[in-house]
């Protein structure tokens, strides 16, 4: 059955995710994708050289879309202690929504992150580029002190992992984690105030 519209990259990677929800990752193939678009699996190939790239990408795909939330918080201008509390907020608040809103296919990404061989890598170290930024702009501003801010912002990302790894997502949704987490960001902040 052929298709009129063309295929490109992003409608096989949308394609992907809904094969993903459907079958999940153990059960979900390449021909199962190319079927739902109405080609050869050939054609998916042309864009995807293997199923490995192509699940390699739907998960970059999946990690993007919290990068460039987040990528908002840090291009404010505003007080960086603001912008940190918020950034952080975003961050959590972004998976709890992921693995909420669409808990078999946040399962699925947590299965694909899990084998993914740059992405996951690549989207930690975009995250805490962006919090060394905004830890950066406290330095400068004189609100923070770090001596290291790419040091302090990687502490920071581990420091409130609970509130961001997907191996504790079933947490997230436990009565007063919004108060660990404001107590979290709270010890955080009053730990980077320069004196």
């Amino acid at each position: 059955m052929a298709t009129t519209e063309i295929l490109t990259a992003e409608r096989i990677l949308v394609a992907t995710e809904e094969v993903l929800r459907r079958h999940g990752p153990a059960k979900a193939t390449v021909v199962d994708v190319a079927r739902a678009l109405g080609v050869s699996h050939g054609s998916v190939y042309r864009h995807f050289r293997t199923k490995a790239a192509l699940r390699e990408a739907v998960t970059k795909r999946w990690l993007d879309r919290t990068t460039q939330t987040l990528s908002a918080v840090v291009a404010q201008d505003h007080d960086p202690q603001a912008r940190l509390r918020e950034w952080l907020a975003a961050l959590f608040t972004a998976k709890r929504r992921k693995a909420g809103g669409d808990p078999e296919l946040f399962a699925t990404y947590t299965v694909l992150a899990g084998e993914s061989g740059e992405a996951v890598g690549e989207h930690i170290a975009t995250l805490t580029g962006q919090l060394t930024e905004i830890v950066r702009s406290g330095v400068d501003s004189g609100v923070f002190a770090a001596a290291d801010p790419a040091a302090t912002a990687l502490a920071l990302f581990h420091a409130t992992d609970r509130f961001h790894d997907p191996c504790h997502a079933r947490e997230w949704e436990r009565p007063g984690i919004e108060d660990e987490f404001e107590a979290v960001v709270d010890l955080v902040l009053r730990g980077l105030r320069a004196a």
